[in-house]
């Protein structure tokens, strides 16, 4: 960076000189008199209108000033002429009152012209020069259209390795026999294996895929090139094809190696397929790919990683053996995936003594080694705008509250009639999610506006499920109507407020039907996934294969469900009306409450008693802290005291 101020300084220095001395020279010539001849010369000399002369013995030229008063005569002051020897001129000058002058030649004229007439041309042309340079900087080189973008990392440069990869167990597996033969391969050729050539690593956005590959050349201590599918595209045709031969030269230069491709869909995609007919620069690209993977065996060292989250778009041929013949799922990590992703980041930031590591990942199903990495950053933000010294499990709450639903909107203005309304709905979802057998139990409940919610009602799921039993769908419907059943059970009335709650139970119940053949119309699946549009194989439509009979019986079903769940969760709430009570009593006063105090005010605590809880809990987890402080000698946590994996 300092180079190149130093650079652009010392270009503008020199545009500025040019700019003087071409100005000195115009300024040094810009009086000078047109078709001045010896004759008019004479004449003016006869006039007393000649101030100096000077004859020039190199050029035998004679040069002077006229008097500054005649300068309008003349247009001008300085004249030049040749065509008289010296010695006429001298005795005629003598005669009229003028003493002439005498230049000597010297070798500093023609250099001294050189310089005026021809410095400012050079200068432009070398400004030209430099700025050609200079857009044609990096990878976008006019003679370089053609080689690859690709960047190479070696084991001395932010080095990876399978320690810092968590979450991804069986992926780690797959790929450690990629790292066994870079390290040893007459291990596996000598019984007549082969390796496979490619590995394509297919999993959701932010699971780590780019990190495994990173991984997989750090175990292995070999170099490793990484581009983008969409480095390969440009808007020539046969560039791309060009990078994809450049690219292979450098990998077998360097064998063994790895070659990683992101996001493989950008260039590999289904040839010919979609509505809009094909892209020539982008096939040409995929089939140089498919000849230059065919073009070397894994014994020479080279070995294809590709990631994509899009596997169904990718071309067959790409996929066939002898190319990437081995797929590696990535898939989003489970219970006990995210507990280690966690205790990998959280390494990094300074915890108090109640974070706990797997009470987090049981909150956050579904969230990707990304998702979680970004949990633990929005907590140490959150930690950070408190002043505090070490990270606590409510930053880690309102981190995951952040994440989730958006940031808190309490400067939303909001009646006290329509405050009311949100509390019932909400202790409404709380009291049948507490009834209702086999349903997560709840988290946290709260009525501060967050995102699009006026309030929100949070399970805690105890263990992973990979099922979904058809008493558990029933029961997650009348919790999803515990709101709406408890507007109209106390109101006499009902609100938008339970819109999404609708939508997501007539999801369920149409799944029920449809798919997973959970009713009276048995085990038949009535509808199918829509399929992709731009993969030429459907419009966007789903494929309707039952009668319109069919479809009555259908939403008769469905209508069913939907009005046995509903039914539930008035009889619930009819049932345990004091305890509706409590909880919104709970709600308006405090906004939010916790699983605990839920149960309390269940199970028959009065409202006052949560205030007690509070007190209590608040001194024991000061009491915590002190002793954890005084225990670390000032330093309350250590980066891995409170995560035990």
């Amino acid at each position: 960076m300092r180079s190149t101020q130093k650079t652009l300084a010392l270009w503008f220095f020199l545009i500025i000189m040019a700019v003087f001395l071409f100005q000195a020279y115009e300024s040094k010539h810009q009086k000078a008199i047109a078709d001045f001849n010896f004759s008019k010369f004479t004449e003016a000399v006869k006039a007393g209108e000649v101030a100096t002369v000077t004859f020039r013995q190199d050029t035998s030229e004679v040069v002077g000033e006229m008097k500054p008063e005649f300068e309008k005569k003349y247009n001008g002051t300085h004249f030049a002429i040749i065509g008289n020897t010296q010695d006429e001129g001298y005795k005629f000058l003598q005669q009229h009152g003028i003493t002439p002058n005498y230049e000597r030649a010297d070798n500093g004229g023609f250099f001294q012209s050189l310089l005026v007439n021809w410095l400012p041309l050079i200068l432009i042309v070398a400004m030209f020069l430099f700025i050609m340079r200079q857009i044609q900087a990096g990878g976008g080189k006019a003679m370089s259209f053609g080689k690859s973008r690709a960047r190479l990392l070696t084991e001395h440069k932010n080095r990876v390795t399978f320690k810092e990869v968590a979450g991804v167990d069986e992926a780690k597996e797959d790929l450690q026999e990629i790292v066994s033969f870079l390290k040893d391969p007459k291990k596996y050729t000598k019984l007549g294996g082969r390796i496979p050539k490619g590995v394509l690593l297919v999993g959701s956005p932010g699971t780590g895929k780019t990190l495994l590959a990173r991984a997989v050349a750090g175990e292995a201590g070999v170099p490793f090139f990484t581009i983008s599918g969409s480095d390969f595209v440009e808007m020539f045709v046969g560039v791309g094809a060009s990078r994809v031969r450049d690219l292979f030269e450098q990998g077998k230069k360097n064998a063994p190696c790895l070659i990683f491709i992101d996001e493989i869909d950008a260039v590999g995609r289904h040839r010919g397929a979609g509505m809009g007919g094909g892209h020539d620069e982008r096939e040409q690209t995929l089939n140089q790919l498919l000849v230059e993977m065919d073009g070397f065996e894994s014994s020479e060292g080279v070995i294809m990683i590709a990631a994509t989250n899009r596997p169904d778009v990718l071309d067959p041929a790409l996929l066939r053996p002898g190319r990437f013949d081995r797929r590696v799922i990535v898939n989003k990590p489970d219970l006990k995936g995210r507990e280690q992703i966690l205790a990998v980041h959280m390494r990094k930031t300074p915890l108090g003594p109640d974070v706990d590591a797997s009470k987090i990942a049981r909150g956050t199903p579904g969230f990707s080694g990304a998702d979680l990495e970004n949990l633990v950053n929005e907590a140490a933000l959150v930690a950070a705008r408190s002043d505090k010294k070490y990270l606590e499990m409510d930053d880690f709450e309102k981190a995951k509250d952040k994440v989730t639903m958006g940031a808190e909107r309490r400067s939303m203005v909001i009646s006290d009639e329509d405050k009311k309304v949100t509390a019932y709905h909400e202790a409404g979802h709380t009291l049948v999610g507490k009834k209702l057998v086999g349903l997560d139990p709840i988290h946290k409940v709260t009525i501060i506006p967050r995102g699009m919610a006026l309030g929100v009602t949070q399970t805690l799921p105890e263990k992973e499920s990979v099922s979904l039993s058809k008493s558990k769908a029933e029961n997650m419907i009348a919790f999803l109507f515990g709101g709406r059943a408890a507007e109209e059970l106390i109101f006499k009335d009902i609100t938008t407020g339970a819109g999404n709650d609708i939508e997501r139970a007539t999801e369920i119940a149409r799944r029920m039907v449809c798919e997973w053949g959970m009713s009276k119309l048995g085990p038949l699946a009535y509808e199918t996934r829509d399929n992709p549009v731009f993969m030429g194989m459907g419009y966007g439509n789903k494929s309707k294969e039952y009668s319109d009979a069919k479809a009555q019986e259908i939403d008769t079903e469905v209508e069913k469900i939907i009005k046995h769940g509903y039914d539930v969760s008035i009889q619930i709430l009819r049932d345990h009306q004091d305890a509706l009570e409590r909880l919104t009593q709970a709600l308006l006063e405090y906004e939010t409450i916790d699983g605990h105090e839920v149960d309390m005010l269940v199970n028959g605590a009065a409202v006052a008693e949560i205030e007690k809880y509070r007190n209590t809990k608040k001194d024991t987890n000061a009491a915590i802290m002190n002793a954890a402080e005084k225990k670390g000698s000032g330093d309350p946590v250590g980066s891995t005291g409170p995560v035990t994996i």
